[in-house]
């Protein structure tokens, strides 16, 4: 009784969880976002214009994710190899636009930070602010006087201030942040930092072709980064050092603050500077390294050379969805039409079956739609395709071992969980080879592949999932129960060649 008790739960279980989150996904008006040969859009291919090391190479490729993404979901860019970068944005309609924007170079700006900014949001039923940024309320602007910069006693190169007392000021909540694609220097901008949060800017007092280089270097036990300004670049310094002195300056990259430092100089008008800047803080290895290379590729831009173009038209690529879906539902019905009538009653199983699987996988895939703008084009539908072939080869090793079991000797009721069990060891290696193919080729292929691949990977997961927690107990209840034997031509055991519970 115990026993058939787990069945159950883990049955209901595995049905809850289907149902709760495909409903969870529609009630949300949650779906698949299609790529770019499914809901047209743009191609395009650049290469740098000299070569570039593996970080400056992720730091471009980064940078031109923020660009594309802050107008469009679902766009996705991926370095190749020889210092070759792949751009696609589904439904993208204003390439001209989109490839004017591309085609720049990185922007780095040095700018006052004016306060801090809350997370944005909206009441529902309202509209996000428009129009030119408020001026920052002057209980929450980053001001020497606000900031109250002293310096530490106990260390004569160290200062205390009471930022963390330093509340946002929420009559920014309702603007959005201001778009790569509008991060101009003259302007007041509302920018996302890379560590959380947001910064109001004022217009930049420095661009990152004033610093001649830069290089990460452990400092007293501490990592931090060091700038060489060329030589107008230190008098642009010297000016924005003293306009912000004990303030924060927000180092602003491709409208991202990827630092913001407070100029801590013995005086606000330094005599002696010789154009270097060292920045400090908390820093890992890693991070001021990354620091330096985003400063060093700010100062030394690179030119991307477009290699290839491609407009895909909207209507063609609902076309090939059209196509794709019409092919691979007639397979499947055809199938299961054919495994229906072979396993009769066992062949509902089936059908129930893949459809929770259907259902996690929409709720999965429109998850990783909205959240991580994954996107699903014709490739990934070929690996779920696969995927299904998969599934089904997985019920029939369990069905064809349960014969075998029947044909010794056994009854149903008995043969049910011994043939599982060889079953199962078989299933686990079948998915275990899908999924190091599918990681492999995830991990070393680029472009359409890594679709394949990624929705691939995510159907044998829920293969030996499904198998385990749904397939063997509605097979060990239907098995045992004796009632799969009552349906007239339907039954388990005509489906499996044997009458009455015994082998034929």
């Amino acid at each position: 009784m115990k026993n058939k008790r787990s069945l159950w739960v883990s049955l209901l279980s595995v049905v809850a969880i289907a149902a709760i989150a495909l409903g969870a996904t529609l009630a949300a008006g949650w779906s698949p976002k299609l790529g770019l040969d499914l809901d047209g859009g743009l191609s395009v291919v650049y290469k740098t214009h000299r070569p570039v090391s593996k970080a400056q190479l992720d730091t471009i490729v980064t940078i031109l994710d923020n660009r594309v993404n802050a107008g469009t979901s679902g766009a996705t860019v991926d370095s190749q190899g020889g210092n070759q970068i792949s751009v696609s944005i589904p439904g993208e309609k204003n390439t001209q636009q989109v490839l004017a924007t591309l085609g720049n170079t990185a922007q780095l700006f040095f700018r006052p930070a004016l306060c801090y900014a809350p997370a944005f949001t909206v009441a529902k039923g309202k509209t996000a602010s428009t129009g030119p940024l408020p001026t920052c309320a002057a209980a929450t602007a980053l001001t020497e006087a606000n900031i109250g910069v002293q310096i530490d006693s106990s260390n004569i190169n160290g200062y205390t201030s009471n930022l963390n007392n330093i509340q946002a000021d929420t009559q920014f909540a309702t603007y959005k942040s201001t778009s790569p694609l509008q991060d101009n220097k003259n302007d007041t901008v509302l920018l996302p930092a890379a560590g959380g949060g947001r910064y109001v800017l004022g217009p930049a007092g420095m661009t990152g072709t004033a610093v001649k280089s830069a290089n990460a270097q452990l400092n007293g036990g501490q990592w931090a980064v060091n700038l060489n300004l060329t030589s107008e670049g230190s008098t642009e310094w010297q000016t924005l050092a003293s306009k912000q002195f004990h303030a924060i300056i927000g180092i602003d990259l491709d409208g991202t603050v990827i630092s913001a430092p407070i100029t801590s100089p013995t005086s606000s008008t330094p005599t002696n500077f010789n154009g270097q800047v060292q920045i400090s803080g908390s820093f890992s290895e890693t991070e001021a390294k990354t620091l330096a290379t985003d400063f060093t590729y700010g100062a030394l831009p690179v030119k991307l050379d477009r290699l290839t173009v491609q407009t895909v038209s909207p209507s063609l690529g609902k076309s090939s969805l059209r196509a794709g879906l019409i092919s691979g539902l007639a397979g499947l019905a055809l199938v299961m039409l054919y495994i229906v009538f072979y396993y009769r009653l066992l062949g509902l199983v089936v059908l129930a079956g893949l459809g929770v699987t259907a259902a996690l996988l929409w709720a999965t895939i429109s998850f990783m739609g909205e959240s991580l703008n994954t996107t699903i084009d014709l490739a990934g539908i070929i690996g779920l395709i696969v995927s299904i072939g998969i599934t089904v080869d997985s019920y029939i090793v369990y069905f064809e071992r349960l014969k075998d079991e029947t044909r010794s000797g056994r009854t149903i009721r008995t043969s049910v969980d011994r043939g599982f069990a060889s079953a199962f060891r078989t299933v686990l290696a079948a998915d275990a080879v899908s999924l190091l193919a599918a990681i492999v080729l995830y991990l070393f292929s680029v472009g359409d592949v890594k679709g394949f691949a990624l929705f691939l990977g995510i159907s044998t997961v829920f293969d030996i999932i499904i198998t385990y927690f749904f397939t063997r107990p509605f097979v060990v209840l239907l098995g045992k129960s004796g009632r799969g034997s009552e349906v007239r031509g339907m039954s388990v055991a005509s489906g499996l060649g044997v009458t009455a519970g015994l082998p034929s």
